[in-house]
């Protein structure tokens, strides 16, 4: 137990009624989660607003709350506190209630488009082989040490991410590698943390279902560089014309990576196969697992920060060829026919048109290239044709099918989908609703040597389909069908 004040270390406060000095077992942001003697941050949500439910948390035993606007009715004995943005004030809360975790390690922020998984699970994995302890904030899992939770959002919430830099700060985690989501920044998940450095993977279009514009998505992403301190360092990929913009108002040190332009890790592909790329990084060569450009990319962002946190660079490489593609993310497997099947997360047309070209620049074009993919229900629409041209356009065959429709109805998505579709490319496609079947009908049309790219989920294990998550894991599936169906 603290007192409130302690709580409200470097909180910016507009006004206070009552005192500061009683003391809190606990900070909730959910009413129903209050219990007695917390503190309730009334916070402004997409789709509630935490200021109705400023009773009900008293009703719960709640002696503090913290909000944007006072209530008309002010309760004797309960203390009051009003903040220009409880969502800020939340963030800086949860890090003092814990004790400011994030100082007690080195913990560098992963943000952009595309990538971020794969930058900051490879960055744990490098520095576990390097016999350090780790942890991982990520869209696939979270990680302290060797235990392993769920996670539920790119970025969590301040209390979330908070309370895990805290249990590895009590496991002595010396590194610790995170996804920085734009909906985080943009909700102030991240503020209160001390990052050691920050790396900028790339832009392009997405979540524009939640952002107003593109210049609005990249000036958020830019404020997480613009709030680096001096003592981090701020990587920036410069080949996308974004990654200057990032480092415009930073006080951090400054690098850059590239493969077309001059950079600070400059990369070369050697060669580019399905057993992995050989890759130039500097003056050096280093043969690795991965596949494809922008796994090219994701791996001199990850040199980069290897270099930068202080290992050496011939560790540095030797631990490069040694990593294995994360879950979802370019991960395939070649049947007993010879069919190769690849299930990837690409979700947004530019990782969609990245996966795609990895593939045409490895397969011989004796190959059939058959993708399967579906936009998510309840997002950004404006995306569907996009994805529908790309894959259209750089498959052999497309089957159009579900993804996590959520509420919408998954006839009405890909009807979206198929306007993206040009005259010459109408007779490669087809649609089946049912994502299994899709699957499946992709795995019967393959014959010998051709590609299965299954494309837009990778890692998740369910289908959400109004309201209601099934179990359905596109890996699992593939593999099942693939054997059942072998020629």
């Amino acid at each position: 137990m603290t007192e409130l004040k302690h709580i409200l270390y470097k909180v910016n406060l507009n006004a206070v009624v009552g005192s500061t000095g009683v003391s809190i077992e606990n900070i909730q942001f959910d009413s129903r989660n209050v219990k007695p003697q917390d503190v309730f941050v009334a916070v402004k949500g997409t789709l509630s607003d935490g200021h109705d439910y400023i009773e009900k948390a008293i009703d719960n035993g709640a002696t503090a709350i913290l909000c944007e606007r006072l209530p008309q009715d002010l309760i004797e004995g309960i203390t009051y506190v009003e903040v220009e943005n409880s969502g800020r004030a939340l963030a800086i809360m949860a890090s003092n209630f814990y004790g400011v975790p994030s100082e007690n390690l080195k913990l560098v922020g992963i943000t952009g488009t595309n990538g971020k998984t794969t930058i900051a699970s490879l960055l744990y994995q490098l520095f576990k082989k390097a016999g350090y302890k780790v942890g991982l904030l990520s869209t696939v899992k979270i990680m302290v040490g060797d235990i392993k939770y769920k996670a539920t959002h790119t970025t969590p919430d301040p209390l979330t991410i908070n309370h895990y830099l805290a249990e590895m700060s009590d496991q002595g985690v010396e590194f610790c590698f995170m996804e920085v989501s734009s909906h985080g920044l943009h909700q102030n998940r991240t503020d209160g943390l001390q990052f050691a450095g920050g790396i900028f993977t790339n832009l392009s279009h997405d979540h524009l279902d939640y952002h107003s514009s593109f210049s609005e998505y990249r000036d958020i992403k830019k404020s997480f560089f613009d709030d680096l301190p001096a003592s981090a360092f701020a990587l920036v990929n410069v080949d996308d014309k974004n990654g200057l913009v990032m480092l415009q108002n930073t006080v951090a040190k400054k690098y850059t990576y590239a493969l077309k332009s001059y950079a600070n890790y400059r990369g070369q592909i050697l060669e580019n196969q399905l057993g992995g790329l050989l890759l130039k990084i500097n003056d050096n060569e280093v043969w690795t697992k991965l596949i494809g450009n922008f796994n090219a990319y994701n791996l001199l962002g990850i040199y980069g920060a290897a270099d930068l946190l202080g290992l050496e660079s011939v560790e540095i490489l030797r631990l490069i060829s040694e990593l294995e593609s994360v879950s979802g993310r370019f991960q395939y497997l070649i049947s007993d026919d010879k069919i190769t099947a690849i299930v990837d997360y690409a979700h947004t047309p530019d990782a969609l048109r990245n996966v795609l070209e990895a593939i045409n620049n490895i397969r011989t074009k004796n190959e059939e290239l058959i993708t399967v993919v579906g936009c998510g229900g309840d997002r950004d629409k404006t995306k569907r044709p996009k994805m529908a041209n790309i894959a259209s356009t750089l498959s052999t065959k497309v089957i159009f099918t579900s993804d996590n429709p959520r509420s919408e109805a998954p006839e009405q998505i890909i009807s979206d989908m198929e306007v993206g579709v040009e005259p010459q490319n109408f007779k490669k496609t087809m649609s089946i609703v049912d994502r299994k079947q899709a699957i499946k009908t992709a795995c019967q049309l393959a014959n010998p040597n051709d590609i299965i790219l299954v494309a837009g989920k990778g890692h998740e294990t369910y289908q959400e389909i109004n309201g209601e998550r099934i179990d359905f894991d596109d890996f699992k599936i593939v593999e099942e069908l693939l054997k059942q169906l072998q020629k």
